[in-house]
Order: C-alpha cells, then structure tokens, then sequence
C-alpha cells in the first residue's frame, strides 16, 4: 500500500499589504464588527510608519525553508489576510494531499490565537477534506529555542559592547486579557517558559540580567496581562540602568508589532528617558528556525512502519 501524499501547513496571522487595506484587514479580524475610527486611524498610521508589513513575505520563506529540508510541499495560509486559510486547503486537496501536518507560527498556545487558527482551518463543522494533525504548541521545541538563543547571543554581545555595561534584557510576548489566563489558558506560563529556556541557553546571561513584560496590549475594555514593557523599562531607569535590551520571544518573525511596537514605540518611550534600547533581529527565515518548523512537521507525519514479516513456526512431525 503507497504512503499518503504528504504536506505542512503553516498558519499565520497574516496583515495587509498597504495601510489602505488596513479597515478591511481589521473587519476579518473583528468578524465584521466596527472598530471605532480612532482605533483605524491609530493602526493605519502605524502601517504607514512601518511603510509594509513583510509578514506574508516572510511566512512564504519559511515555507520554503521547511520544504527545502522536509522535501515535501509546505503550504501557508493567513487567518486575517490572503492567501487566506481557506485558499491554502482548497489547493492542497487540489493538488492531492491526503495527510498534513498544520503549524501555528506562534508557538505558544492561547484560545485568542490558536485557538482561532483552529477554527478557520476547520471551521465549525470540525472537518477537513484531508487529514490534518494540528499542532497546538511548540514553545519549548529545542530547535526553537536554540534559534532564538542565537540572535540573543549576537544581538546582547553587540548591546553591551556599546553600551559599555551588561544591558539588562527584556524578553516579550503579545498581551492578552486577563481572564483569557483567569479560564486556565496555558499561555502566559508557556511564554515564560520559552524565555527561561533562551536564558539558560545562553550561559553568559545571568538570572540578574533578564526580565519579562507583555507587550501590544489591546485597546478595548478590560484587563490586559502585564506587566507592560513600558513599567519595565521604567523600572530599570530607575535601578540606574542606561540602556535595554529587547527580544520578543512571542514572535517569530518581521511585523508591526516589532517594526512599530518595539523600533519606533519603545524606542522612543526608552529615549524620552534617557536610554538606549536594542533589540534581537526575529528568526524570520533563519536556517534554525526552518529546521524548528521541520522537525516539528517530521515528528507528526512519520511514516506507518512497514509490518515486519512474522515468524511462522512449523510443527515437527
């Protein structure tokens, strides 16, 4: 019997191409519900700031990364924005894949992102036109990990160097609300957990030197998890510090809540105090990275062993 034709999926957020797209993109994210005009304005100048979100770019080098070393196809599809979720399963039934394993490019689990992913990929019926085992978290995947430690390594080295003093480290992760956590969801343990695990793979960096903060904090009602990167900076203001450095560990690669967030937002909000802050070049396409995406795959769509030939004993006469 042949093996199934085998593939990956890989599950962005997805952002649009110009800041003019950005109520529409907006609208798939809400449902369709209305944003109030100040929140519209708020975003789509910082699209304009960043001039282009290269998420999708980058999503589409990962893939080819992935497919690359796996040396099967890898698809990618956008809970928010074309190519859309959705698009990328009609083509894959289209091409003939029986059996595929579909990767949230945020590795830590939260029912406000994977969650969602879970559900435009099979909608409510549950159901998907080929099998699909669905990945729901990889936040401590060694090779992850290790990806992350090394922009750490480059980026902290090149900080303290001329900064001229250890520069204390902020790892981050994307906000969520509070009672997302309050419900039991595993995320913020998770995400910590991700940022302990990039400390402890760079031994220079001591228990001392790093923090963690939530960033991006949402702007509708209600409590939002912290604590903020801005309290955190000001925090090590405080302790005498003259300069931060920042790694998002939530992210995995190029977007506006790193081009915005990060390199224009906390930037100033760090200047305006008087620091400096740095910050750790995402994994993007890395090769570390694309090998973490691959192993990942490779570990859900091992192939069925063959039945080993049994032993037949034949009686003696």
């Amino acid at each position: 019997m042949s093996a199934p034709k085998q593939a990956v999926l890989l599950l962005a957020h997805g952002s649009p191409d110009t800041p003019e797209e950005v109520p529409e993109f907006l609208r798939n994210i809400t449902g369709g519900r209305l944003l109030p005009d100040s929140i519209v304005a708020e975003v789509k100048h910082r699209y304009a700031l960043i001039g282009h979100s290269p998420l999708t770019e980058i999503t589409l080098k990962q893939a080819e990364g992935a497919a690359r070393e796996l040396r099967m196809p890898v698809y990618a599809g956008m809970r928010n924005w074309k190519p859309f979720i959705a698009e990328a399963v009609k083509q894959m039934a289209a091409d003939g894949i029986e059996q595929a394993a579909a990767i949230c490019l945020a590795p830590h689990n939260s029912r406000t992102s994977v969650g969602l992913y879970r559900r435009a990929l099979f909608g409510e019926s549950g159901e998907a036109p080929f099998a699909i085992d669905f990945v729901d978290n990889w936040h401590d995947h060694p090779l992850l990990i290790r990806a992350f430690a090394e922009k750490l390594r480059q980026g902290w080295a090149r900080a303290c160097n001329e900064a001229g003093e250890r520069v204390p480290v902020i790892f981050t992760a994307h906000s969520v609300p509070v009672r997302t956590i309050e419900d039991g969801d595993p995320y913020e343990q998770q995400a910590k957990e991700t940022a302990d695990l990039v400390a402890m793979e760079v031994p220079a960096l001591t228990v001392d030197d790093w923090t963690f903060a939530f960033q991006s904090q949402g702007m509708s009602g209600g409590a939002w998890l912290g604590p903020t990167v801005e309290d955190t900076i000001t925090a090590l203001r405080d302790r005498g510090h003259k300069g931060v450095f920042i790694q998002p560990v939530g992210f995995v690669c190029d977007h506006v809540e790193v081009l915005y967030d990060v390199d224009i937002g906390f930037k100033k909000f760090a200047e305006e105090r008087g620091m400096r802050l740095w910050r750790a070049e995402s994994l993007n396409d890395s090769p570390l990275f694309c090998s973490a995406i691959a192993d990942v795959a490779r570990s859900r769509l091992q192939q069925p062993a063959e039945p080993k030939p049994q032993l037949v004993k034949i009686k003696q006469t």
